[in-house]
């Protein structure tokens, strides 16, 4: 079969698509016939190695998985001789986290895994590229914090994955939206959602009179000691992009203050709780209380120029990799 194979840390270039072994299902698993992957922050995380610390999860010096991706739908092609819960022809998303394995023609997964029913009203490639934005914005509303009727919610990156997703669930759950976001993208996030709309290039939230209950930074790129004087007394940060400076702000300072900053690593919660939120955010889809934003389509032999596009920083929802 192809894959997309990493052997070292480094930029798009490591990555090399290539002819793998085909997998065969232990007594225990699926094959599944991936339709479509994504490409995502934690993608370009794991490929380039960087911050370093994250290291200690994928390998120190080279990927401890060879073939990456963590998010795919595709359909069940063959089962083990113990798996009751799906059969052939099934057709089903699945994240996979740190174990990888989603960027290739073929995966097998253990049928207890992070795997749900795909949305039947959803392709291949909008189901998984909703996969990875909502299940991150969607753990942090309702485990790290949990949001509230009316509370005030603004956005950084809303424009994002992460922040697209994170429009439409902050309304789920009937709070107020404010999307940080470029001006050009205005109109797709407040079709979204989202109430009001701050251009970064033009306008600065921190300065503004607005104090906010929930500041969600979804791309990593706001400092916490400043952006909390946009925040309420019991006001809270979120990141899922963890610095130094956000480490020692966690162990000592949120000791001594109401307003919190919090992180969340959320591909590495437990196998139940993510299949919890993956099936929770499939009844959303099928009862039309959640799209997906798909930027642009690459094949699996065009995985360097995703790459490429992704850590630019740019994109507006997803990047998703077809196959045919």
């Amino acid at each position: 079969m192809k894959a997309v194979v990493s052997n070292k840390y480094g930029g798009p270039e490591v990555l090399e698509y290539t002819e793998v072994s085909k997998p065969s299902p232990k007594e225990n698993e699926i094959l599944i016939k991936i339709k479509a992957t994504s490409v995502t922050a934690a993608s370009v995380f794991m490929r380039s190695g960087k911050p370093y610390f994250g290291r200690l999860f994928t390998g120190l010096s080279k990927p401890k998985i060879k073939i990456q991706g963590t998010d795919l739908a595709g359909e069940v092609i063959a089962i083990g001789k113990n798996v009751q819960q799906y059969k052939t022809g099934d057709l089903v998303i699945a994240s996979t986290d740190l174990d990888c394995g989603a960027y290739a023609e073929y995966i097998c997964l253990p049928e207890d895994g992070v795997i749900v029913q795909q949305p039947h009203n959803m392709t291949a490639i909008e189901a998984t590229g909703m996969i990875d934005g909502a299940t991150t914005a969607l753990s942090f509303f309702r485990d790290s914090i949990q949001l509230k009727k009316g509370q005030k919610v603004l956005i950084n990156g809303a424009s994002g994955s992460i922040g697209t997703a994170a429009i439409q669930l902050a309304k789920y759950f009937d709070t107020e939206v404010t999307a940080v976001c470029s001006g050009k993208n205005e109109v797709i996030v407040r079709s979204l959602g989202a109430d009001f709309v701050i251009d970064y290039t033009k306008e600065d939230f921190i300065s503004q009179a607005t104090q906010y209950d929930v500041i969600f930074d979804t791309v990593g790129k706001l400092s916490f000691s400043k952006s909390k004087k946009a925040l309420r007394k019991e006001g809270v940060f979120l990141t899922p992009v963890l610095s130094m400076s956000g480490i020692f702000q966690m162990l000592f300072g949120n000791l001594f203050r109401r307003k919190k900053l919090k992180f969340a690593a959320t591909g590495l919660r437990s196998e139940a709780l993510r299949k919890r939120d993956l099936t929770f955010l499939k009844n959303l889809i099928e009862d039309e209380k959640l799209k997906t934003v798909i930027d642009r389509q690459y094949t699996l032999s065009e995985m360097q120029t995703a790459h490429r596009y992704v850590e630019e920083g740019h994109k507006v929802g997803n990047v998703v990799i077809a196959l045919p």
